[in-house]
């Protein structure tokens, strides 16, 4: 087997965002990239050290629940706002910044939530350059800043809040008390782009040609002469991830697609029709519907669900592996003995988010195993190339679009790699998958027909097998299973909202599903927001 090379990191000085416990930590660092700035999530509890050891371009400190005066309330070393890094505070993190600067937080008695008209200082206003005097920005705060730190000008206030903003350009610190990095914020993107490129002095060069070829030097870097194969599902995530690795390596490259059984309707063929005629990639198919039929019998809990998937997904690439090794050396013995073995890499669609969520980023909590992430076994026999793992599913798409990605497969909506197993409430039998796969393309024929495929995120479509209700079908009572509908709006699946369709697209779907699938007697409509909800129900 050929040694590779090391893995070459080609990421600029990333702009930290400290996670205080906000809501919109995630976003932030959104809205940095968007501005064509790299920046990276990380937890409060990281020690200054630390922080600083990373080389800051610049650090963000993110909104929180908490009081600053409340008993255990998450606390920031000076040398995180004195070690000459610029520094902008939002919300809590303004609180805290101000504070340990040497400025007052008060509990005034005036809280201010949601839609705020703020007044802002014209010229020589750093974070508010080109902006109007009056705007109207999203507050969310108890505590407020009733006096700046010494040598910090005030450059907004609002009825509840003196100092709602102050600047120093020469220790290049700067702060909000409202949340700039949502919509809600009329001027919020403005704000910190000022911050970015006149408060810290960064020169965007997070771009998507710039990304794209960074990440294929890195993955060329990183697996050097050794074959690679990559488990294609052909979602966005693992598509874009092939033809990156592709662009890399070229034919070293074969792409494995597993037939599971728990794809979704027609899925199977645009696989083997729409990627691979685009881009003319190696690609192996093996269909293990039966194995993982098998695997999940009797099965019910979620996270074995997922584990049992993710393991079996893994297996099935190590058999591939060691055809692929026959294919190209007849010789070898293909006993799976690591010295015959010489597939070295595995590449996987891992995201960024699909890290936070699965515990993978610093100090994340563990929301849910991942399959890409979470829940792959201890004797793995790949090392993994993840090439997208600090990108957010829209840097992804974009990248995707740089390298040539047909639009019908980046702008695909999400489905996850576990498939219609964690839609599937209860034991995975192919009669359930079979209901469930017919219910899911009469709801995907209907919002396509509608013209509202970019207007959500995805649509999951959920079987509660374990569940049945009585109804009335042609004239006779049933005892069928229902399907709940879930349509949300997101930018990244870090947070979302619930879709509000229309209703006579709503009342289609729902006809159709209940004249046209037998099993399903009842059709329910997801209302829950992430959070507190996730987008799959498992």
């Amino acid at each position: 087997m050929t040694s590779a090379a090391p893995a070459l990191d080609v990421r600029p000085d990333p702009v930290l965002v400290v996670d205080f416990g906000a809501q919109y930590a995630q976003l932030i660092a959104r809205r940095v990239r968007e501005a064509d700035c790299y920046s990276e999530i990380v937890p409060h509890t990281m020690p200054a050290a630390e922080m600083l050891a990373r080389n800051p371009a610049a650090i963000i400190l993110s909104g929180g629940p908490s009081s600053v005066y409340a008993d255990g309330a998450p606390g920031l070393e000076e040398a995180v706002v004195t070690a000459g890094v610029p520094v902008l505070g939002i919300c809590y993190g303004f609180q805290a910044m101000a504070r340990v600067l040497g400025g007052t937080v008060e509990r005034t008695g005036s809280r201010e939530y949601g839609q705020t008209d703020a007044t802002v200082s014209g010229p020589p206003s750093t974070l508010f350059a080109g902006q109007p005097e009056q705007q109207v920005v999203w507050m969310s705060h108890g505590d407020a800043v009733t006096a700046a730190p010494t040598g910090c000008t005030v450059s907004a206030r609002t009825p509840g809040a003196p100092v709602a903003a102050f600047e120093d350009d020469e220790r290049r610190l700067y702060g909000v008390q409202w949340h700039p990095e949502v919509l809600h914020s009329a001027h919020g993107q403005e704000v910190l782009v000022n911050f970015l490129t006149r408060g810290a002095g960064i020169t965007p060069s997070w771009t998507s040609e710039n990304v794209a070829e960074g990440l294929i030097s890195q993955a060329r870097a990183q697996i050097g002469a050794d074959r690679v194969i990559c488990g294609l599902s052909g979602g966005v995530d693992s598509s874009v991830a092939a033809a990156l690795v592709q662009r890399a390596v070229g034919d070293q490259l074969t792409c494995v697609f597993v037939d599971h059984g728990l794809l979704r309707e027609g899925e199977a063929e645009q696989v083997e029709t729409d990627f691979v005629e685009a881009t003319g990639v190696d690609l192996v198919v093996v269909d293990a519907r039966e194995r993982f039929l098998g695997a999940l019998a009797g099965v019910s809990d979620p996270e074995e669900k997922r584990k049992i998937i993710g393991r079996e997904f893994i297996r099935v690439f190590e058999q591939a592996a060691r055809d692929v090794v026959r294919a190209h050396d007849p010789s070898a013995d293909g006993d799976g003995d690591p010295e015959d073995h010489p597939v070295r890499w595995l590449v996987q669609g891992t995201l960024y988010p699909d890290v936070v969520e699965s515990g993978g980023g610093t100090g994340a909590a563990n929301i849910k195993s991942h399959h890409n992430v979470g829940g792959l076994p201890d004797d793995l026999q790949f090392q993994l190339v993840e090439p997208l793992r600090t990108l957010f599913k829209d840097e992804v798409r974009q990248v995707g679009l740089e390298l040539g990605v047909p639009e019908a497969i980046v702008w695909r909506q999400p489905f996850p790699g576990p498939g219609l197993g964690i839609r599937i409430i209860g034991e995975v039998t192919a009669d359930r998958l079979d209901t469930l796969r017919r219910a899911d393309a009469i709801a995907r024929e209907e919002l396509t027909a509608a013209g509202l495929d970019r207007d959500i995120w995805q649509c999951p479509v959920v079987l509660l097998a374990d569940v049945r209700s009585v109804g009335v079908q042609g004239d006779g009572r049933t005892y069928g299973h229902p399907v709940v509908l879930r349509p949300v709006s997101s930018e990244d699946a870090m947070t979302a909202d619930w879709t509000r369709l229309p209703y006579d697209v709503l009342a289609r779907i729902s006809s159709r599903i209940t004249n046209e699938v037998e099993e399903v007697n009842r059709v329910a409509l997801d209302v829950t927001s992430k959070p507190p909800g996730t987008i799959e129900w498992e």
